[in-house]
């Protein structure tokens, strides 16, 4: 076959193979489009889960009639003019691909009219044939209809899924979309009927929203931050650790107001959460990351669901530390939840702050606090920690976690608060707080490091060898000592102490492997807590110890003041409330 040049029609059907997957990918242009247009509401009407149709009216700017068949071109676009104008995009679309594609694979008719004119036009496509503009009937705004998506791209439409499926990927995206923008009014419509309303309110940061889209039990456990620094600013909202998902269907991420998927920021959040989470359990947040536009490259997928990052490594780190401070301020006894103010991430505004950390401490297990020291056993010596204890509360006010009353079964401690009832899970909460009391220690005396006495060589490939090369300075800081010692080899003379008995050699593979694909690890870090995670099981009391009411007392103040106190070291929660009102409803009282 001779080269020769592709018809534009065909043309625009490759590229809608990029742009248009499914009818959810035409809604998500044309109300892109309407959001770029400064639309403040969203009519958006469907047929046969969009399959038949797709009609997104919007009270924007609107098109000039002679732009109309312009708009329908490749690569025509209001919003960017030059190089510098792509470095640095801040609205929604820009590739002017989005139009012309959808146009060559349904029947598409543009109405539109701006302010001030006297009447709107219209233009009609036919499976990429332009036709002429005409006069129409049209509000202010701009209305895109988009019939029979691949009527004429057979192969296409049969990889549509059901009518309820399609719907269903429509409604996701509209649920992110009202999440990003809560100014706007969203109305839809589906076979004739009005299926959801997000209502706008310019003076609302999405709270509201996050209610509609994620409904009231999300809203409820949640932690608002909003945290700024080099240049960032992460602000949004991230569930408790006790609200968790089977799946990942609940994390929405905004870059500069576009919903995204970036595994670099997800990489963060997941490590944020790795010291508080189940295992196999997936975090819930709606966080939205601002930064210079030039900082971040959006012209990285056709369909622009993805974005890079000039400095992966600030942005992955800046979000860790940021989300990680706030979850370490999720302390038993704590408010979540909507009413919870907007704070720095150090520690919830409803939570005193700590008293300073004590001095450093020997790496071994040490003994609890002098109120319930002989809830240890006396196979576990070391030397006592001096008390943690809350500022002194005004006259008559209830602590956080209340009062001790009772134990149940030796396993759980009764306690009255202001609202009602706490029932904690004393070991899953005593062994919280000798983890914490222990990473706090090996923070303050540092990393140490062990010789070995003979170097060990590893081979790896020629990129991790770089990497480790490359990156010494940061792996000396974690413990390991080595020297490249060939192309596709490491010679390993130290390694951190606490874990000089583990598999090393995997571990540091490990590390390497995370700074070549996320540029720094945690490593060392989580086979460290793993570790001290351990030696605080096995020193926390155990189930049917008895204790006396003090000592109760005294394990509830010491949860009040210990970071991540609410779930123990698995990510099992170690404390439950009930509210009067609650216990009243189990014996129908008031009715």
């Amino acid at each position: 076959m001779t080269i020769r040049l592709l018809p534009d029609v065909l043309v625009n059907q490759i590229a809608a193979g990029e742009v248009v997957e499914r009818p959810a990918s035409v809604v998500k242009e044309l109300v892109e489009n309407a959001l770029d247009a400064g639309a403040s509401r969203i009519d958006i009407d469907l047929e046969e889960g969009g399959a038949r149709l797709i009609r997104v009216r919007d009270d924007g700017g609107g098109i000039a009639a002679a732009e109309l068949p312009v708009a329908v071109q490749r690569h025509a676009t209001s919003k960017i003019a030059s190089l510098e104008d792509l470095e640095a995009v801040a609205t929604l679309g820009f590739r002017g691909e989005a139009l012309p594609s959808i146009a060559s694979v349904s029947r598409f008719r543009i109405a539109s009219r701006r302010n001030g004119d006297d009447n709107g036009n219209a233009l009609q496509v036919e499976g990429g044939r332009v036709g002429e503009v005409a006069p129409s009937a049209q509000p202010q705004g701009t209305t895109v209809e988009v019939r029979e998506l691949f009527y004429n791209v057979p192969a296409r439409r049969r990889f549509l899924r059901a009518e309820r499926t399609e719907l269903g990927h429509i409604e996701e995206w509209l649920r992110t979309l009202a999440l990003a923008r809560p100014d706007v009014e969203v109305r839809i419509s589906h076979n004739g009927k009005p299926l959801r309303r997000y209502r706008g309110d310019s003076a609302s940061e999405t709270g509201a929203r996050l209610v509609d889209a994620l409904g009231e039990e999300f809203s409820r456990n949640v932690l608002r931050i909003d945290h700024a620094g080099a240049g960032l600013r992460l602000h949004g909202w991230i569930a408790q650790p006790s609200y968790n998902r089977a799946s990942a269907d609940q994390q929405y991420l905004f870059v500069n107001g576009r919903g995204v998927r970036d595994r670099n920021v997800a990489h963060a959040v997941r490590q944020a959460y790795s010291d508080v989470l189940f295992h196999g359990r997936h975090p819930a947040y709606v966080l939205f990351l601002e930064l210079d536009p030039r900082a971040v490259d959006v012209n990285v997928h056709p369909a622009k669901h993805e974005v890079r990052f000039r400095d992966s490594r600030l942005v992955h780190d800046f979000v860790y530390r940021t989300l990680q401070e706030a979850l370490s301020g999720t302390r038993a006894g704590a408010q979540a939840g909507m009413p919870v103010e907007s704070h720095s991430p150090k520690v919830p505004a409803s939570i005193p702050n700590l008293p300073p950390r004590q001095g450093d401490m020997a790496l071994k297990l040490a003994e609890a606090p002098a109120q319930y020291a002989a809830l240890y056993a006396p196979a576990h010596p070391g030397p006592s920690l001096p008390v943690l204890s809350l500022p002194a509360a005004g006259e008559g006010k209830v602590p956080p976690l209340g009062h001790a009353l009772a134990q149940l079964h030796g396993i759980y401690i009764l306690a009255e608060s202001a609202e009602g009832l706490v029932v904690v899970d004393m070991h899953a909460a005593h062994e919280r707080i000798g983890y914490e009391k222990l990473k706090a220690a090996h923070d303050g005396a540092g990393v140490r490091v062990q010789p070995l006495l003979v170097p060990q060589s590893l081979a790896v490939s020629v990129r991790e060898a770089e990497v480790a090369e490359r990156e010494a300075a940061t792996l000396a800081a974690l413990g390991f000592e080595l020297t490249r010692s060939g192309p596709q080899s490491l010679l390993l003379r130290s390694v951190p102490a606490l874990l000089a008995d583990t598999d090393v050699a995997a571990l540091l593979r490990d590390v390497i492997g995370d700074l070549l694909e996320h540029g720094q690890t945690r490593r060392v870090e989580e086979a460290r807590d793993e570790l001290l995670a351990t030696m605080a099981c096995h020193a926390a009391v155990r189930a049917h110890r008895r204790l006396t009411v003090p000592e109760m007392d005294a394990l509830l103040r010491e949860m009040e003041s210990t970071e991540r106190s609410g779930q123990c070291n698995h990510g099992r929660p170690t404390w439950a409330r009930f509210g009067l009102a609650e216990i009243d409803a189990w014996f129908l009282r008031g009715r």
